[in-house]
């Protein structure tokens, strides 16, 4: 389906962009596949010191970017499936701003150990995951089933990364202290608590985002 206009703060991208990304769409797949295959392949470490069982819940960007190439190709090929879309939106948007959150707030630990350039990359390329995320407005309908279905997946994922492991230590993204947990920032937190507070206030606000994405598609083509 195209999309109905909605309000700037639900589609922040302007429409002539939207127009020409989704006319490239299989271009965005491909660069998204590329940077899937790059993520897995920055997570090997992590994934070495991860029992498998929970190797699903530790590259979390680079499954934001697979979902999001399978989102565009799937529309593309009219077999568009709307819980992979809602995937691809709360993971593009929960990751895309976490990351720059925490290479911003970590900002002096993350350049100790990552060279400038890589730190930039890092910065650019998951911003270029929130905006790609606005996409999907135009050929999904944010049904309730895959918003839910996502905010499970979600929370789950927040769950054993920074609450209940279950299977052997936290399983965020290694964020660049020997002992997170024991590193105290301002207001007796620790940087553990201030990339978990991060990531469920950013899947609280997706949440909304997805709801009132629905409501107003609704009423604008409703009306």
């Amino acid at each position: 389906m195209t999309g109905s206009p909605l309000p700037a703060w639900l589609a922040p991208l302007p429409r002539q962009l939207e127009d020409l990304a989704l006319r490239y769409a299989w271009v965005i797949v491909a660069i998204n596949v590329a940077g899937t295959a790059f993520g897995f392949w920055y997570y090997r470490f992590q994934f070495a010191g991860t029992p498998v069982v929970m190797w699903p819940w530790v590259p979390d960007s680079p499954l934001a970017t697979l979902f999001i190439a399978l989102s565009l190709a799937l529309w593309k090929l009219d077999k568009q499936n709307e819980l992979i879309d809602m995937l691809a939106f709360f993971g593009n948007i929960k990751l895309g701003l976490w990351t720059p959150f925490t290479l911003v707030v970590f900002n002096d630990a993350f350049l100790a150990q990552t060279a400038t350039p890589m730190y930039a990359f890092l910065l650019a390329s998951h911003l270029g995951m929130v905006a790609q995320a606005f996409l999907i407005h135009r050929y999904s309908d944010f049904s309730i089933p895959a918003i839910a279905a996502a905010l499970l997946w979600y929370s789950f994922d927040l769950t054993v990364d920074y609450f209940v492991p279950i299977v052997g230590g936290p399983h965020h993204t290694n964020l660049p202290f020997a002992d997170p947990m024991a590193v105290e920032l301002a207001l007796n937190t620790t940087a553990f608590q201030v990339a978990g507070w991060g990531a469920t206030m950013l899947t609280i606000w997706i949440t909304f985002l997805a709801l009132a994405t629905r409501a107003k598609k609704a009423q604008v083509e409703g009306a």
